[in-house]
């Protein structure tokens, strides 16, 4: 089934300020979360219906993507987190729903709600360690490359799991002692009035980050961190046309997270070189060909640079100077697609900056004949 547009999912116009969506986001949350509608399914599809059109809406690099091409904008390259499942929803938007009803930290009250706190069908969501930072990686392209697809190894600088610890930033297995701030539990609970009533807010400890132990005794590698810095060679895997800017993400590649927590991600944003022969328009290669007058007129063949090696190109006699001729599939290759677009040759005259007495003298009679003369004259 094809997808609503997102501006008519949160009802809001193009112009909308990030303030009027969030309202209007949170509005249509309260109005179809699942405890308000119980067992009806068309409710809770509209309530992640809801939260997908604001995650692309409310992030300014997804929500141009989507005002320039729409839906297919967001698939190939683009990773898009489709919901599937009510607790992600919270997790991504807590500062929509995170105390924003309460006043008080921690979980929301759609956790209450879903027992998602507790020992309900959520289940007590615990965090170990930091989450790792993401990393950004410049890549070059030549079009050759482009063309086919590369796959190409960079060394880089980052945060990598410790090897002694795996991570843990303990020097043993024995090296962790209950935290004193939540008794071992991993939470903190509060109490909280709002204008829906009583309710209690549940949130992961600060102190030990939801694990209810915290390290005694650090390991000696990584001093407790869970993580070492080094030079790492990454290997990656470029698909065929991908565009100048565009990038990819790989999942988990990035800087490894405090005391176990998940690693980042490397964003690899693509740079295409000039090339000597080819000008690029979408995944069509244009080419231009100079020849001689005489060539124009009588026609010719010659052979000319392709991005796969050269090809023989017959021109025919009469060809007009401006003309395009099509090689088909001698482009570039569509992205996430079959097929390749065209070499387009430009025709052009070659004209000499210098002749001698000998050809100035034959240019002169040729410029006297009916068919080679000024037309105009």
């Amino acid at each position: 089934m094809d997808k609503r547009d997102y501006y008519e999912v949160l009802g809001v116009s193009k112009n909308a300020t990030k303030d009027e969506m969030k309202k209007a986001y949170r509005k249509l949350a309260m109005q179809f979360h699942p405890d308000k509608n119980p067992d009806d399914k068309a409710a809770e599809e509209k309530f992640k219906e809801a939260a997908e059109a604001y995650e692309v809406l409310s992030n300014d690099d997804k929500k141009a993507k989507y005002d320039r091409f729409g839906h297919s904008g967001l698939r190939g390259g683009q990773d898009f987190h489709q919901y599937q499942n009510i607790n992600d929803i919270f997790s991504n938007f807590s500062d929509i729903f995170g105390g924003g009803f309460g006043g008080g930290g921690g979980s929301s009250i759609f956790e209450d709600l879903f027992n998602t706190g507790g020992s309900g069908r959520g289940g007590r969501r615990t965090q170990t360690g930091t989450p790792g930072s993401d990393l950004k990686v410049t890549m070059k392209l030549t079009l050759e490359e482009i063309a086919s697809g590369t796959s190409k190894t960079i060394k880089i600088k980052k945060y990598n799991t410790c090897s002694t610890c795996s991570g843990t930033g303990a020097n043993s297995s024995s090296g962790f002692k209950s935290c004193t701030v939540c008794k071992g539990s991993g939470e903190v609970r509060e109490v909280s009035r709002s204008i829906f009533g009583q309710f209690v807010n549940i949130s992961v400890c600060h102190n030990c980050r939801g694990t209810g132990k915290i390290i005694s005794d650090p390991c000696k590698t990584c001093s407790g961190d869970g993580r070492i810095q080094e030079e790492t060679k990454i290997k990656v895997n470029v698909p065929a046309g991908v565009t100048n800017n565009s990038y990819m993400t790989m999942r988990g590649e990035g800087n490894a997270g405090k005391n176990g927590g998940p690693a980042g991600d490397i964003i690899v944003v693509f740079q295409e070189t000039d090339h000597q022969h080819f000008i690029r328009d979408g995944d069509d290669l244009i080419y231009d060909l100079y020849l001689s007058y005489p060539d124009i007129v009588i026609g010719t063949s010659v052979e000319i640079p392709t991005i796969n090696g050269r090809a023989s190109l017959k021109i025919e006699a009469g060809t007009q100077p401006g003309k395009f001729l099509k090689m088909r599939g001698k482009g570039i290759q569509h992205l996430n697609q079959h097929g390749s677009g065209d070499q387009l040759v430009r025709i052009n005259i070659h004209v000499p900056e210098k002749i001698n007495s000998k050809e100035k003298e034959l240019l002169k009679e040729l410029s006297k004949t009916p068919n080679v003369g000024n037309p105009h004259k």
